[in-house]
């Protein structure tokens, strides 16, 4: 990674700065850089000589309807208040170096931009609400900040001039550096989505409270239960390249054998950054024991001939949505008798909890309807004392069962996570609510209440549940689950 210059800015080039904007900080020197200053002779050189490269007639984002209907239904819900959602900053990873930025939720569901440091204002007006976003405008090429801030243009890539960002959003854009000298002189009231941006919460301090901010993040996560057309879509996207990066895994399996979980997770990466913009959370790629801890992700274990891998892994599109799938692989391609009867439980088990997904059924009833299978199974085993009610009332399963069943799925792994309760857990299913099915069996390789046989296997099998008018949608079927056709699949891949 080569080093930023940020040098002492000659005076000339300070002057030019100060001409702009009577606040605006000198671009910094990096202590221990090679170069000590520029040269105003440099300085005048860099600022001519360059194409224009604004770019014309730029067709809007493909949600970009949808974004706007988000927004409208944001403005019914607070008429007369202005709305502020940031997009966040940049997060330092260590010294100089930030990690990669991904847009909150909020922001890019009612805008559709990714970039850091936008902010989208609803500001009222008389039929409604006016929105700006706040962007940063192209690197400025007067003061030099183009290739001097380590955040320029020659540094990290061209950005979409103000104009262009109208065309692709559908929003009147501005300057987010005039922001917080605005949001301060601002009249009437504020509401705030907080922890993403310090600085334009800090313009804004005496004007929301903690309060009403928080009715403004619950409502922005319930308005995401039901998915759009275009939401729909996109999970379909991200769980289709899932599949395709689960099928690289098993193509793997000999190499990660040969060097550890860290070969399946780089792999199941590769998929993920070449067809998506990241993974959508840390993958968990839990071989042996492991499987038994529920978000394994340090990844650093052996993957061995006999073992499961519990492989719980999303692609997250470039929309930002992500699907969450989990399989649990022989990593031989052949369950042993006991590691098959434990599969086949949990999948008696899913397939319970994914025909409760129904328009009109109580969101818990599919994890009701898993939890029970999975109690029966303890009880058959006789791990635990009967009977199947007393067992479901105190809960005893949850020593082997430990995590619900499933969580809404959507731009956050688990989201829409801000919800009422009794808009999420105790509502009803609706068409276009989407969730995970999930349930799982742990025997930890200490649990000395289980035979010896048991301890150290743990699987889950976890899928993509769209509800439909008519039922629901497994958006991720496109990967087997029962035992025996995850053996013929596998064996297929790996002829």
């Amino acid at each position: 990674m080569s080093e930023a210059l940020i040098p002492e800015t000659p005076e000339a080039v300070l002057e030019d700065a100060a001409d702009q904007a009577d606040e605006e900080e000198p671009i910094k020197q990096r202590k221990n850089g090679l170069y000590p200053g520029v040269s105003d002779e440099l300085a005048e050189s860099m600022k001519s000589g360059w194409a224009d490269t604004e770019l014309h007639g730029l067709q809007p984002i493909a949600q970009a309807a949808h974004t706007a209907a988000r927004r409208a239904a944001l403005s019914a819900r607070f008429p007369g208040e202005r709305l502020v959602v940031p997009a966040g900053n940049l997060k330092t990873r260590s010294n100089d170096t930030e990690y990669p930025f991904r847009a909150s939720v909020e922001y890019a569901y009612l805008t559709g931009s990714l970039t850091e440091d936008g902010v989208l204002v609803l500001e009222p007006a008389a039929d409604g609400h006016k929105a700006t976003i706040y962007l940063l405008p192209r690197s400025d090429r007067e003061n030099g900040e183009f290739w001097l801030s380590g955040q320029g243009e020659l540094w990290v890539g061209r950005r979409h001039s103000l104009t262009e960002a109208e065309q692709l959003y559908g929003i009147p854009a501005s300057d987010v550096r005039e922001l917080p000298d605005r949001l301060r002189e601002a009249t009437g009231p504020v509401r705030v989505v907080r922890g993403y941006d310090a600085g334009i919460e800090a313009a804004l301090t005496d004007k929301v409270t903690a309060e009403r901010d928080a009715e403004l993040r619950v409502f922005l996560s319930e308005a995401r239960l039901v998915k759009d057309e275009f939401e729909a879509g996109e999970l379909q996207k991200a769980v289709d390249s899932t599949v395709r990066g689960f099928e690289d895994v098993v193509r793997v399996l000999d190499r990660a054998e040969a060097t550890s979980e860290r070969y399946i997770e780089g792999t199941f990466f590769l998929r993920a950054r070449v067809e998506g913009n990241d993974i959508g959370y840390g993958s968990i790629c839990a071989a042996g024991p492991h499987a038994c801890t529920l978000h394994w992700v340090r990844n650093d274990g052996p993957v061995r001939s006999g073992d499961l891998l519990l492989l719980d892994a999303g692609v997250e599109t470039h929309t930002l949505y992500t699907a969450d799938v989990t399989r649990t692989l022989p990593v031989n391609g052949t369950y042993s008798e006991i590691q098959k009867k434990i599969y086949d439980a949990v999948y008696e088990a899913q397939e319970a909890g994914i025909a409760a997904v129904q328009p009109g059924a109580k969101y818990r009833d599919f994890h009701d309807a898993a939890q029970r299978v999975l109690a029966e199974k303890l009880v058959e085993w006789g791990l635990v004392e009967g009977p199947v009610e007393r067992v479901l009332e105190l809960g005893l399963q949850r020593r082997w069962t430990l995590h619900g069943t499933g969580h809404m799925l959507g731009m956050d792994v688990h989201d829409c996570a801000a919800a009422r309760t009794e808009s999420y857990v105790d509502a009803t299913l609706e068409p276009g609510m989407c969730l995970t099915v999930e349930p799982g069996l742990y025997f930890q390789a200490d649990d000395l209440t289980v035979p010896e046989e048991y301890r150290g296997i743990g699987v889950r099998i976890e899928d993509d549940i769209l509800v439909t008018e008519g039922g629901n949608r497994n958006l991720s079927a496109g990967l087997p689950r029962r035992s025996d056709e995850v053996e013929a699949w596998m064996a297929a891949i790996t002829a």
